[in-house]
């Protein structure tokens, strides 16, 4: 049976199909990465391994793919490794240096901070499990970390640092170069090299990626948040910088990534990370202007609304705010009804609420955390779009605290 077309609902009021502001979460596949992928989705099918002429063909499909991805980087393309999205990326730099590094015998502590993303979080708590000391980092009320703080945490036997570009939920940008830097000198003084990572999923769309300029030696990117297709991602890693494979097998991606590669999504995925970077000053410049109107309207409409994050060093495109005497999904959910699509801060495991970790290590109280919103704006929205989302969130938000609140 063929599914049914999707349709985009329109609520009473609204001004034409969904609004739709959580492309933090994921973004529309760009057009020009669809129709670079296509011929790699029909005739052009070959495994790139294959010693045939359609082998061949998806072969330099592949390897055209890792030089226009290198180029943006700065890097060369021995050093792009084609994952499956960001978590993979993460996950490959964290445990695949940390463990060539014990391995070295150079040591088993990892610097990190409080509010990074879960598969950062995650894998670093997996690498306790085997004799690894992972510390990590407080933040300031804006979710930054200073150059400082990271290098005084470094040690002789410190085996990588992780640092996220940007806060997936908030949207603070740390100052990546300056904690390179830092971390840099301090290695030196230490006589040895630290590896720095960073996580810099949500920052293709407004942030230059030249590595060198950055003073990464790992870097993490997902497809799908820039218009490129999901189940693709990238893992930059510095020549030279230890590192043991998470995935064996037929030695792909030179040994460091076994499995046969996703052709359509390592083209879609350069196609759209190339139009991303010639964009972002365009996008930054078009978002940041629909977030302040949506922030003004926001704080006419219902002027106790809390903005969290950094006041200027933010992406501009994410408006993260907290309200009181609600939860964030319920406030989600009387937003879907109005034909307004974006996320909550907090996750609902079973019957109990779990406060975002990177709000209650910026000190927002619990009984705010837990009623978080995440708007994250791209730039085909209209101003009229925004308007309606301002107007429509007051109703929206006293039907929440009526969802959660007592009967007088």
């Amino acid at each position: 049976m063929t599914p049914p077309p999707v349709t985009e609902p329109e609520a009473p009021g609204a001004p034409g199909a969904v609004v739709y502001l959580d492309s933090a979460a994921s973004a529309a596949l760009r057009p020009e990465a669809l129709e670079a992928m296509l011929p790699y989705l029909t005739g052009e099918y070959a495994n790139p391994s294959a010693h045939h002429e359609r082998g061949r063909r998806a072969h330099e499909a592949m390897e055209g793919a890792r030089d226009a991805v290198a180029e943006v980087f700065g890097a060369i393309p021995e050093e792009i490794v084609f994952t499956s999205g960001g978590t993979e990326s993460i996950n490959a730099a964290v445990k695949g240096v940390a463990l060539a590094q014990s391995e070295a015998g150079v040591g088993r502590h990892i610097v990190t901070t409080e509010i990074e993303h879960h598969a950062v979080l995650h894998s670093a708590q997996y690498l306790e499990r085997f004799g690894f000391e992972v510390e990590l980092l407080p933040v300031d009320e804006c979710g930054r970390v200073t150059p400082d703080q990271v290098a005084a945490s470094l040690r002789p036997d410190t085996a990588l640092v992780s640092i996220g570009y940007a806060n997936n939920e908030v949207g603070t940008v740390q100052p990546l170069a300056e904690i390179a830097r830092a971390v840099r000198d301090r290695a030196h003084a230490l006589g040895r090299r630290v590896p720095l990572h960073t996580d810099a999923v949500q920052v293709a769309n407004t942030h230059a990626l030249d590595v060198d300029a950055l003073g990464v030696d790992l870097l993490s990117l997902s497809g799908h948040k820039f218009g490129g297709p999901k189940g693709s991602g990238v893992l930059y890693l510095r020549r030279g910088i230890p590192f043991l494979e998470q995935i064996s097998g037929g030695g792909q991606e030179r040994q460091r990534r076994s499995g046969t590669e996703n052709v359509p999504g390592a083209v879609g995925f350069a196609s759209a990370l190339r139009l991303a970077q010639d964009e972002r000053e365009a996008f930054s410049a078009r978002t940041s202007v629909l977030r302040d109107r949506l922030l003004r309207g926001m704080r006419e409409a219902c002027p106790e609304v809390r903005v969290n994050g950094h006041p200027t060093e933010h992406l501009p495109h994410n408006l993260h705010v907290c309200f009181s005497d609600l939860e964030g999904e319920t406030l989600v959910a009387a937003l879907d009804a109005r034909a307004i699509e974006c996320s909550a801060g907090a996750a609902c495991t079973s019957a109990t609420w779990e406060p975002s970790h990177v709000l209650l290590a910026m000190g927002v109280p619990i009984d705010l955390a837990i009623g978080s919103l995440r708007m994250t704006l791209w730039p085909s929205l209209t101003e009229e779009q925004i308007d309606y989302v301002a107007g429509e969130l007051p109703e929206a938000v006293a039907q929440s605290r009526r969802a959660v609140l007592p009967a007088p």
